[in-house]
C-alpha cells in the first residue's frame, strides 16, 4: 500500500459519513403544507415539541417559521391559520371568516362561566401557581366547587404540590383558557386593576 494510498483511507474514516451529516432543513413551502395536513388531520392542539421534532426544527427554529407562515396567511387572506400557544399549535379558521361560518352552522354552545368561576379563574391567571388556600385568601369564600368545575372543563389544571405543611395542590391555567380568551400566552393578559384608594371611593 502506498503513502497516498493510507492517506486517502485516513480521509475516508476521519472525514463524516454521508448519513452522519446535519440534514438539510426542510423547504419552506414544503414544510407549511406538510404542517397544515398534519394539523387538519389531528384537529387537537399538538404540542411543539412534537412538531419540532417532526420536521428536524429547534423550538426556535420553528417559532419562526410558524411566525412566517402566519405572515403569508394574513397577507393572503387564507382561510386557515395557525393558532399558536406558547407549548401547542392548532388550525384554526380565520377570524374574520365567523360571520360566514355563523351563517352555515349553528352558533357553537359554550358554557357560561359562572361569576364565582371567572373569579376563580382570574385569580389563577394572575397568580399561578397557586394553591385553593391562596384562592380563598384572595375572594374571601370557600372555592372547592369552583375549582372543580374548571378543572373538569379543562380551563386549570394540576401543577404539583407545594412544599410546604400539608403540601397542597398547585393549580394553573391551560391552553384551553388561552383559547377561549382568545389569547396566545399568559402574557397577553391584560394589566390587573389598581385597587380602589379611600379617596377613589369617596
Amino acid at each position: 500500500m502506498t503513502m497516498n494510498s493510507i492517506n486517502e483511507t485516513e480521509a475516508a474514516v476521519l472525514s463524516p459519513k454521508a448519513e452522519e451529516r446535519e440534514p438539510e432543513k426542510i423547504d419552506k413551502t414544503v414544510f407549511r403544507s406538510a404542517l397544515e395536513s398534519v394539523l387538519f388531520v389531528t384537529g387537537e392542539p399538538i404540542p411543539k415539541a412534537e412538531i419540532a421534532k417532526l420536521f428536524g426544527l429547534s423550538l426556535k427554529e420553528l417559532d419562526a417559521r410558524i411566525c412566517e407562515a402566519e405572515e403569508d396567511n394574513a397577507r393572503e387572506r387564507r382561510g386557515i391559520r395557525i393558532y399558536a400557544t406558547d407549548d401547542t399549535l392548532q388550525l384554526v379558521t380565520a377570524p374574520e371568516n365567523n360571520e360566514w361560518l355563523i351563517k352555515l352552522l349553528a352558533p357553537p354552545q359554550e358554557k357560561n362561566l359562572s361569576d364565582s368561576m371567572m373569579e376563580t379563574l382570574s385569580v389563577i391567571a394572575y397568580r399561578q401557581p397557586v394553591t385553593r388556600a391562596d384562592i380563598e385568601a384572595v375572594r374571601g369564600v370557600r372555592c372547592e366547587y369552583a375549582v372543580q368545575q374548571l378543572l373538569k372543563q379543562g380551563f386549570i389544571k394540576e401543577l404539583g404540590r407545594k412544599d410546604v405543611v400539608g403540601r397542597p395542590m398547585l393549580f394553573g391555567t391551560t391552553d384551553a383558557f388561552l383559547r377561549r380568551f382568545g389569547l396566545h400566552s399568559l402574557e397577553e393578559l391584560p394589566p390587573m386593576p389598581e385597587p380602589e384608594t379611600e379617596e377613589q371611593e369617596v
